[in-house]
């Protein structure tokens, strides 16, 4: 997952308040019930503090010593601790020894640990002393010795939970990330199928009315317009393609007849010539109609298993002749025997026009290699002629573009167009390599997972 998707950031979103409603729900009690408990406590001391403050100012010094002893006998409060000391600080009552240090005189209660007569152990010790009239020291507290525990046992038990809480928080995070992805799991898959060129695959229909439904539906709704758009589009191509090639077959049958009745001889080149450019007009327009059809996807219902090793045994033997003529060779590279569904007809053009283009701008050894491959196989046909420069390979690829050394050629620009053309509708990619020295035009065809199209 990248650290800047939207997926990552919800994913964080929803662990950090996953973490911060785990905490306030944690520690958020735990501070109220320290700070009640420390409030009650208070109020117990001070309402211990005023009643002998009361008893002192009825009963004078002894009447106080003695209502002191009666609360620690332990018969009355189990939790008070009480001093009371001359001027001089020496204990007259009470339940502790002495005046705990740094405990002032009048200042708010404060906590200390100390031992109480009769107890074993030191406890936690909500206390304050005041000055009686006289000089008179009387301290009082509450002993919070059991809450603070508690306390301390909360606090443990709400960072072990706080640890589980982070844990949980990441889970949920994950969980609700992975909802959102399965939710957008069929769109995603019928794009690329669609991009793959299986135009009838829909996002199966969704009933609960939410956003990923409205998704998935105005997908749909782009799809069918754009398989209504490529319908129209093969209408149109197939129109055009019966309307050129009509007059243009006629005009090449007028020529024809006109070449068997020239006399003249000097007329007889330009007749010749006119044949030429009739030709490679028809082979254009053939050329660009099936680089239309293929980047459009049609032609996936003319897809039958073949063997790629004797289709490029084949291609090489017919071109052997043309190959031999100019002191050249060509031989192939491939294994025994290698089958896997494609276009039969196109695949055959492609590698056809690659051997051109050797033919014209290539030297020296013509290669053709096969390479199976677990999802499809790897198609390269290179030689050792001067190549085509890094810079220029992307250009190359364009329809109707041309280099500065094709140029001097009859080419329009089309038959690596159309190698890439053939290669999208086989599901695969075009790249141009350096052979070193040379060119390697590489095709990958991977075998389509996504159904055909159906004839329409």
């Amino acid at each position: 997952m990248i650290a800047r998707s939207t997926t990552f950031r919800f994913a964080a979103l929803v662990f950090a308040f996953q973490l911060i409603t785990a905490a306030v729900l944690l520690f958020g009690p735990a501070a109220l019930l320290r700070s009640q408990s420390h409030a009650n406590a208070i109020a117990v001391a001070e309402t211990m503090q005023d009643d002998l403050v009361q008893t002192y100012a009825s009963a004078g010094l002894s009447g106080l010593a003695h209502a002191i002893d009666t609360r620690v006998s332990r018969r009355i409060e189990r939790a008070a601790a009480v001093l009371l000391t001359d001027p001089s600080g020496k204990r007259i009552a009470g339940n502790l020894d002495k005046i705990p240090a740094g405990l002032a005189v009048n200042a708010p209660y404060e906590m200390v640990e100390l031992t109480r007569s009769g107890h074993a152990s030191p406890e936690a010790i909500l206390m304050q002393s005041v000055r009686l009239p006289g000089g008179a020291v009387l301290v009082t507290g509450t002993v919070i010795e059991s809450e603070r525990q508690i306390l301390a046992l909360l606090k443990r038990t709400s960072m072990i939970a706080l640890a589980l809480s982070v844990v949980l928080a990441a889970f949920a995070a994950f969980v609700s990330t992975r909802l959102i992805l399965n939710r957008l799991k069929a769109s995603v898959s019928t794009l690329r199928a669609v991009r793959a060129g299986d135009l009838g695959r829909r996002v199966p229909r969704d009933e609960t009315g939410d956003a990923f439904a409205l998704l998935g539906s105005e997908v749909n709704q782009a799809l069918d317009r754009v398989a209504s758009l490529n319908d129209e589009l093969k209408l149109a191509t197939d129109g055009l393609a019966h309307d050129l090639r009509s007059p243009l077959t006629r005009m090449r049958a007028a020529l024809d007849r006109l070449a068997e009745h020239v006399d003249d001889e000097a007329a007889q080149p330009f007749v010749d010539q006119a044949l030429a450019e009739t030709e490679r007009l028809m082979a254009m327009i053939e050329t660009a109609l099936n680089i239309t059809r293929a980047e459009a996807g049609i032609g996936r219902e003319s897809f039958i298993p073949g063997d790629l090793s004797e289709l490029l045994n084949n291609v090489a033997e017919i071109y052997a002749p043309l190959v031999e003529d100019q002191g050249r060779a060509i031989v192939v590279e491939a294994p025994a025997a290698f089958e896997m569904p494609v276009h039969r007809q196109l695949l055959d053009q492609t590698i056809g026009n690659l051997i051109d283009n050797t033919l014209k701008y290539g030297a020296g050894t013509i290669t053709l290699s096969l390479r199976p491959e677990p999802d499809g196989a790897t198609i390269s046909v290179a030689d050792e002629g001067p190549g085509i420069a890094p810079h220029d390979r992307e250009q190359a690829l364009r329809r109707f573009s041309r280099l500065d050394q094709a140029r001097r050629g009859w080419g329009a620009g089309l038959g690596l167009s159309l190698v890439q053309a053939v290669a999208h509708l086989h599901d695969g990619t075009v790249d141009l390599r350096d052979a070193a020295p040379g060119l390697d035009v590489v095709i990958r065809l991977r075998i389509a997972l996504t159904p055909a199209l159906p004839p329409r």
